[in-house]
């Protein structure tokens, strides 16, 4: 989880992968209103969030359930939605891959075909609400190389012996 730009795509095929787990981009989930408008420059509304964050969930749950782990990209910028996309309640931590804006700036300048607009970047700033002690997430920063990112990730996660 994550600002866009913040690796979560790279870094979680990179986790997903050493740890064989399936894998899913979460911005593929989204419907096609929700592209149309981010790659105009228009921010989301929690409006246009909550059916998007609804089939996050639903791709968690499907894994819960079956007893397998996976492994789902997606912002989670507010506690409301990670409440929502962790409605079982356990089974599920989240990675909040932390960085500067300016960082993550730069990243997005040099990302080319994608639909999130590095103009949407104070958006998603102003919409973040970092993880609570209470909450079941782990705080990663982006500094080191994605490969780094994964191992530490990892590592935090307990499953070092797994990868």
């Amino acid at each position: 989880m994550g600002v866009s730009g913040c690796g979560k795509t790279t870094v979680g095929a990179i986790v997903a992968g050493r740890l064989g787990w399936p894998f899913e981009e979460g911005d593929a989930l989204h419907p096609q209103a929700n592209i149309e408008k981010m790659a105009a420059g228009h921010p989301l509304t929690d409006a246009d969030r909550w059916p998007w964050l609804a089939k996050v969930a639903d791709w968690i749950d499907e894994r819960l359930d079956a007893g397998e782990s996976g492994l789902i990209t997606c912002s989670a910028l507010k506690r409301s939605y990670r409440d929502l996309i962790n409605r079982e309640g356990s089974g599920l931590t989240f990675v909040f891959l932390a960085g500067s804006r300016e960082t993550i700036a730069a990243r997005l300048a040099a990302r080319h075909e994608h639909f999130m607009r590095p103009s949407l970047l104070d958006s998603q700033f102003a919409d973040l609400e970092e993880p609570a002690a209470d909450e079941p997430a782990i705080r990663v920063d982006i500094g080191p190389p994605a490969a780094e990112i994964a191992e530490l990730i990892i590592e935090d996660l307990g499953l070092a012996g797994r990868a």
